[in-house]
């Protein structure tokens, strides 16, 4: 950040304060002069010559995903006695966007390597879950929910049923923005920073499958800022002429701030038969398992992906 003063007058001013409101969330590197208190960075007294400029160049690390806003500074100037004070308040209207992390290959979990490895592609083919072709023989890395549990009795070997395929090239990511079943309070840091864990490896996922061909989007039990808090998130940038760019504003518009509970949100959604769900939750639970499989039974391409787990 440049931040620049100027002195446009023959006059010496003795001393002279900035301080503008800024998010601690934007870490400033170390620069002398420079002071931070929570959310109020300050340069400290200094002098101006008659006509001087003064450029300062701040190093800044965003730390953390958001929207910020820069909206006022303060400046200060004094006589030498420091009886006499004038302040005047400069409108800055800057905003600040700061994307979700994205991971790189080796930070993603093994479950969502797998997901990224056999959902994302363009025109990816996937298994149509009521078009069975035949059974075979259980091979290391099949989903348990595909074995055929009376050919497995009847044969005495596990069994896995055979699908045909079926294209989708819509991907639809369902956030669950609760870390337990149970939860109606608030969350706290800690868990704020599971869900925000979460909505990376999501963002990861939806920038991958566009990269690729496919239309990605994301929707969530959370709210958008800017928008009416009691209405859930979603963002499907279709025909954008930069979908990345305005999907990864709307992850950094989240609020973490549950709209409903997670059961009756994914329940009131209308998935389109040719997009392929991925739920993204940091639980997994009786309730949530059987929600899906009854999505599942209407005829919609839909999997689960739970923080940590070590399958989908």
């Amino acid at each position: 950040m440049i931040e620049t003063v100027v002195n446009n007058h023959p006059v010496w001013i003795p001393w002279l304060r900035v301080e503008s409101r800024i998010s601690p969330h934007l870490q400033f590197g170390k620069i002398e002069n420079l002071t931070i208190d929570g959310e109020m960075y300050h340069s400290s007294i200094f002098t101006l010559m008659p006509y001087q400029k003064i450029i300062r160049r701040h190093k800044v690390t965003f730390s953390h995903r958001g929207i910020y806003n820069v909206g006022t500074a303060a400046m200060t100037v004094g006589d030498i006695t420091g009886w006499h004070q004038f302040t005047r308040e400069q409108q800055l209207n800057m905003q600040i966007i700061v994307f979700p992390r994205l991971l790189d290959a080796q930070e993603m979990p093994i479950a969502l390597q797998n997901l990224s490895g056999e959902i994302v592609r363009q025109w990816q083919l996937l298994n149509d879950p009521f078009l069975i072709r035949g059974i075979r023989d259980y091979q290391i890395g099949d989903s348990i929910r595909d074995i055929h549990w009376p050919a497995t009795a009847r044969s005495q070997k596990l069994q896995v049923k055979e699908y045909d395929a079926v294209a989708y090239h819509r991907l639809l990511i369902v956030i669950n923005g609760q870390v337990r079943e149970d939860q109606w309070d608030a969350e706290t840091p800690n868990e704020q920073e599971i869900i925000e864990t979460l909505i990376s490896e999501a963002a990861t996922l939806c920038v991958h499958s566009i990269r690729t061909g496919m239309i990605a989007g994301f929707t969530a039990n959370m709210p958008l800022r800017g928008a009416d808090s009691r209405e859930s998130a979603y963002c499907m940038p279709e025909g954008e002429a930069d979908p990345e760019e305005t999907l990864l504003t709307c992850f950094a518009k989240i609020i973490i701030q549950r709209t409903l509970s997670f059961i009756t949100f994914i329940q009131q959604i209308q998935f389109q038969k040719d997009t392929h769900v991925i739920v993204f939750s940091a639980y997994n639970s009786k309730v949530l398992e059987e929600t899906i499989e009854s999505i599942a039974h209407k005829g919609i391409s839909i999997s689960s992906y739970t923080l940590e787990s070590e399958g989908i």
